[in-house]
């Protein structure tokens, strides 16, 4: 089976920051949040296949990977719901990979309380698709030939910062 690090060949970056004000040395984490900690975990232990640890009495930090995580706050019915234009994304190895995560995310909507799931597309250089799962958060399942942060990073810029592109409704 293909590991994470052979996937992976250069996981850890030096960051190139001598100029800036804060020198961080990692991004280490990022929040979503959720109605109900225990409700939300088994989607993302038994569906997306996620760690997750219950650090707190309102939070679970989430991690798949990679030395980075996501604490994941209770909100209850204060919880802010988002659009898909903010995800979280998950590699798989294959297009099949991705078909099939499809097909069960569509089998097992109601027993996870999926409430969207997307066709799977070509778009943005990968094959995907979302899901919006109980919380109201937005899941990308994609497969791209390689490892895409290596992609973005190792072309650098590609657009100048004064360039805009027009707003679309979506």
């Amino acid at each position: 089976m293909t590991t994470t690090t052979d996937m992976i060949p250069q996981p850890l970056i030096e960051p190139d920051n001598k100029e800036s004000i804060v020198k961080p040395y990692v991004l280490s984490h990022g929040t979503l949040e959720c109605y109900s900690l225990k409700e939300s975990r088994p989607f993302y232990e038994e569906f997306l296949g996620l760690e997750c640890v219950r650090h707190g009495k309102r939070t679970m930090a989430v991690r798949c990977g990679l030395k980075f995580h996501i604490v994941c706050v209770e909100a209850g019915d204060r919880l802010h719901p988002v659009n898909v234009m903010n995800h979280w994304g998950l590699d798989v190895l294959t297009r099949e990979a991705v078909d099939a995560a499809h097909e069960a995310a569509v089998r097992l909507k109601d027993h996870y309380k999926i409430r969207q799931v997307f066709n799977p597309v070509d778009q943005h250089g990968v094959y995907s698709f979302y899901l919006m799962d109980l919380d109201r958060n937005f899941w990308e399942i994609q497969h791209f030939q390689g490892f895409q942060n290596d992609e973005f990073f190792n072309a650098g810029d590609r657009f100048p910062m004064d360039q805009v592109a027009p707003l679309t409704k979506t």
